[in-house]
């Protein structure tokens, strides 16, 4: 089993930046593909990014292109993502996800392992 926690989430002005962390326990992560994804009340559950076990591929959803970048340690079992230039439109919780994959999928079902989300909020 992997659990996952995120951190980093909060309050920040449209045109800001964040950085999200999501720490992995109970097994190492050096053979998982991992992904973050967001949901606004509301809406369904939407791709933000995803890398590939070594880093060697990384994919993001349209919208973020450009300002989001996902990035992981897996000396420290870690997984992160940089927002720059957020909008209100941003604002969403976002969770970090796993999948014992050398692909890098873009679908919610397609991991098995989830934490339980932090909130990002952009205000105007």
């Amino acid at each position: 089993q992997v659990q996952l926690a995120e951190s980093g989430g909060g309050l920040v002005q449209a045109g800001g930046s964040l950085g999200l962390s999501c720490a992995a326990s109970g097994r190492t992560l050096g053979w998982y593909a991992m992904g973050w994804f967001r949901q606004a009340p509301g809406k369904e559950r939407e791709f933000v990014a995803a890398i590939s076990w070594n880093s060697g591929i990384t994919t993001y959803g349209d919208p973020v292109k450009g300002r989001f970048t996902i990035s992981r340690d897996n000396a420290k079992n870690t997984v992160y993502l940089q927002m720059n230039s957020l909008s209100p439109e941003d604002t969403a919780v976002y969770y970090c996800a796993a999948v014992n994959s050398y692909y890098t999928p873009r679908t919610p079902e397609s991991y098995d392992y989830w934490g339980q989300g932090t909130q990002v909020t952009v205000s105007s």
